[in-house]
Order: structure tokens, then sequence, then C-alpha cells
């Protein structure tokens, strides 16, 4: 894939980010999906899984500023996005994947809901999608995707994984 068009596909996932689309990718972003999650599956932000969805929340957003905000102005741009991103990926696809397992790991226990922890059921994966942006019927298709062994049930490897894979397919997903 040529780096034009591995750009274009990364500069198309900038959207999924920019929760509130203002046209920056910022500390709120990761905070209104962390709290939308929460809402979704009727958690407390006070309790010890709302804690530690915001606390994934803000190591992804730290992550993503750390690759990404260039400027320094706690907020990232399309362009930022772009630049940062598609250089982590060339370093490392699954490197950039990590900086978002602590957020990945506190919203499958949110959504797992049965103490699960590391898990969640395929069809609160795809509530959870919804609530992150995806269009319905993506959503049902991406989290049945994501149930590898197919026990109803998404783990936080496949999760993980899929995430990185998400950043590297060739074809923008619509």
């Amino acid at each position: 894939m040529d780096s034009a068009e591995y750009e274009r596909k990364i500069a198309h996932r900038f959207a999924a980010f920019d929760q509130d689309g203002n046209g920056y990718i910022d500390r709120a972003d990761f905070d209104a999906a962390a709290a939308g999650l929460l809402a979704e599956f009727g958690t407390r932000a006070r309790c010890d899984k709302g804690q530690a969805l915001y606390s994934g929340a803000e190591a992804f957003w730290q992550g993503m500023a750390g690759i990404a905000d260039v400027d320094g102005d706690q907020r990232v741009n399309r362009a930022e996005f772009v630049g940062g991103a598609v250089k982590r990926l060339r370093d490392n696809p699954e490197r950039f994947a990590e900086i978002a397992r602590p957020f990945l790991r506190a919203a499958l226990d949110v959504a797992g809901g049965d103490g699960s922890a590391g898990s969640a059921p395929v069809e609160a994966v795809e509530r959870a999608l919804r609530v992150l942006g995806a269009a319905d019927d993506i959503a049902g298709v991406a989290a049945r995707s994501l149930d590898r062994d197919q026990d109803g049930r998404v783990a936080e490897a496949d999760a993980v994984a899929a995430f990185s894979a998400y950043f590297t397919v060739v074809a923008p997903d619509m």
C-alpha cells in the first residue's frame, strides 16, 4: 500500500475518535466515550469498573497525545493524527494498539457485566460499538467477527488485535 493511500485510510479513522465532531481529538472525546459506555451499561463512574474505564480512557488519551500532539496544545487535529498514527503504525502496528489496551480491557469489563474479566458477550460488544459511533449494521458484523473462538464472548486479546487491524486495513470501512 502506498503512503498516500495509507494516510487516507488512517485519516478516515479520525472521526471515530472525534466524539464531539469539533475537528480535534482531545481528552474530552475520551471522557465522552467512557461516559457513554457507562451510561449504556448502567455502571456508575465511581465504582471500580467505572474508575478503571476512566483511567483507561486517560491512558489512551495520553498515548494518543504522545504519538500525535506535535504542537503540544493538548488536542490532536486531523493532520497531527494522520502524521502520528502513520509514523507509529509503520514502526510497529501492535505497539499502537497497546495504548488502547487499558481502555479496551475496562470497556469489556463494563460491557461484560457478569464479572468475567477481560471479555464480554458479543451482544454487549455490539452495543458498545454503537455507543462509540459504529453504524448498526457494522457494529453487529464487527462484534461477531471479534468472537474468534465462537464461544459467544469477545476476549481482550481479540479486541486489541482487531484495534490494530482496523488501522491497517487497506480500504476504509464505511
